[in-house]
């Protein structure tokens, strides 16, 4: 007899079922032939971001030799690399060694604004066009010493793609150097003469003395023939270039009675170099000068009049009642009237 088999709520067990396996994976056909979006190229790579890198690496590349030149001395200069004499005569001497006289006739012979301006001088600027309009064939310019520091120093002598650049390097070595420094450096890359550069190697030049030892007449010499220094002669100076000195000295305060009060004006054979027209100096404008020695030439006009009383006073008295008794009565007239002759 069978046993009886009671009835249970668990699944009967089957010897043919096999463990489950995991879910199968399946993959949507949409996804197979969807492609990637491409990758966005880095910002670097576009042409905006690589021009304004170039202008980023150009303005370090002009910033890197002007800030250096701040405290170092320039070995050379663009100019005297393009200069026709080789080998140029050039040796640098700090402005501790550069005698005072020096100083003052550069400033005077060149840019009379030069401790007040910014770089420019706006007025010479505006009187040197109206000039150019007059004289057609005579041309004028009003480059301060800063501008011509900086043309010796990095740029070429023409052009106005030059003198765009030259105003840009300007405003920085304004900014960075500072007046002394740019005096400094002028003095030192100048040119005196035919590949002689720099106050040492002139006053060496010509006076077989330091720059330091230079008196107020031999610096006169040497900042008369700054604007055209290829063609005007330190050691034989000229009937244009005595003028000149004489005017320089009295600007500087060492003036003799008979030097002229105002600049001279120089002849057509003696003008600068076409190429260099719009470099001349803002104290070569005539027009330019008159504000700018007003001040200084008061002294030395003082100073004349002091000196001889006996011949200026005496017409110049006639008029007054107290002296003219004093004196025959018949010298006065003529007395007065001789000045006006």
């Amino acid at each position: 007899m069978n046993s009886r088999i009671e009835p249970t709520l668990q699944p009967a067990a089957q010897p043919s079922a096999q463990p489950s396996a995991a879910p199968e994976l399946r993959i949507d056909p949409a996804h197979r032939t969807a492609r990637r979006a491409p990758l966005q190229e880095p910002a670097g790579d576009s042409p905006l971001s690589w021009i304004f890198g170039l202008l980023l690496a150009l303005i370090a590349l002009v910033l890197m030799p002007i800030v250096g030149l701040r405290w170092l001395p320039p070995p050379t200069s663009s100019y005297m690399l393009q200069s026709p004499v080789k080998p140029v005569q050039y040796r640098w001497v700090p402005a501790a060694s550069i005698a005072e006289p020096m100083r003052r006739a550069v400033v005077a012979a060149e840019d009379q604004k030069f401790w007040k301006h910014n770089g420019f001088d706006i007025d010479a600027i505006h009187k040197a066009e109206q000039y150019n309009l007059d004289h057609e064939h005579r041309r004028r310019g009003a480059s301060t010493i800063s501008q011509q520091t900086a043309k010796n120093m990095f740029l070429w002598p023409g052009g106005y793609v030059r003198k765009g650049i030259e105003a840009a390097l300007t405003v920085l070595i304004e900014k960075i150097w500072g007046k002394e420094r740019i005096l400094e450096i002028y003095l030192n890359i100048a040119e005196f003469g035919p590949g002689i550069y720099g106050v040492e190697a002139a006053a060496q030049n010509y006076f077989s003395k330091p720059a330091s030892a230079l008196t107020p007449e031999e610096a006169a010499r040497l900042a008369a023939v700054l604007p055209n220094p290829r063609h005007w002669s330190v050691r034989a100076p000229g009937a244009y270039v005595q003028s000149r000195i004489a005017w320089i000295m009295r600007q500087m305060g060492y003036g003799a009675p008979g030097a002229p009060q105002e600049e001279p004006e120089p002849p057509a054979s003696e003008l600068p170099d076409a190429d260099d027209g719009d470099d001349v100096p803002a104290a070569v404008v005539p027009t330019a000068v008159p504000p700018a020695p007003s001040a200084p030439a008061a002294a030395p006009q003082a100073a004349p009049a002091d000196a001889a009383p006996a011949s200026a006073p005496p017409p110049a008295q006639g008029d007054n009642p107290p002296p003219a008794p004093a004196a025959a009565p018949e010298t006065p007239p003529p007395a007065a009237a001789q000045p006006p002759q």
